[in-house]
């Protein structure tokens, strides 16, 4: 099924705009806060460049009941880098083993901001496309969006 369903975040972090920065285009911090509560990235390459590729994948853990052990790989493009203030990409997720039937494509657009010393970050995330068997991944998506923010804020804190 095609749509094109908008979702807008945006929160201020009381960090530095290259912390925040950093955060977003190094894997191995990238790592510690994407995601949902109850689930791990085991597996994350981020080539930062224009036509760089993006390969993040989700792993559930014992939090995430029934669906402890599903993994949800991400993989995309990078469209628009500027340094510290603006990323965007293309990307397309899905449920291992069930690409075809739970794809959902999208592309995001962030914008980072210094405000007075923390940073202010927009996402939008516009969704594309969604496979036939993941007609509830837009809610999804949002639900699980706001707790990797809040995730990031955690880590941020450190």
């Amino acid at each position: 099924m095609n749509t094109d369903k908008e979702i807008l975040f945006e929160r201020t972090y009381d960090a530095p705009l290259q912390a925040v920065w950093q955060a977003w285009t190094d894997p191995e911090m990238l790592k510690q806060w994407w995601g949902p509560e109850g689930v791990t990235v085991p597996e994350c390459e981020l080539d930062v460049r224009m036509g760089g590729k993006i390969h993040i994948v989700m792993e559930g853990g014992d939090q995430m009941g029934q669906a402890k052990g599903m993994r949800w790989p991400m993989e995309g493009e990078f469209t628009t880098v500027e340094e510290a203030t603006k990323l965007s990409y293309t990307a397309k997720s899905w449920v291992e083993g069930q690409q075809e039937a739970t794809e959902v494509d999208q592309t995001a657009e962030l914008n980072l901001s210094d405000e007075s010393g923390k940073t202010k970050m927009q996402l939008k995330v516009t969704i594309t496309k969604v496979g036939p068997n993941a007609g509830s991944a837009p809610e999804g998506m949002q639900w699980g969006y706001n707790q990797q923010f809040t995730k990031l804020e955690g880590f941020l804190a450190k």
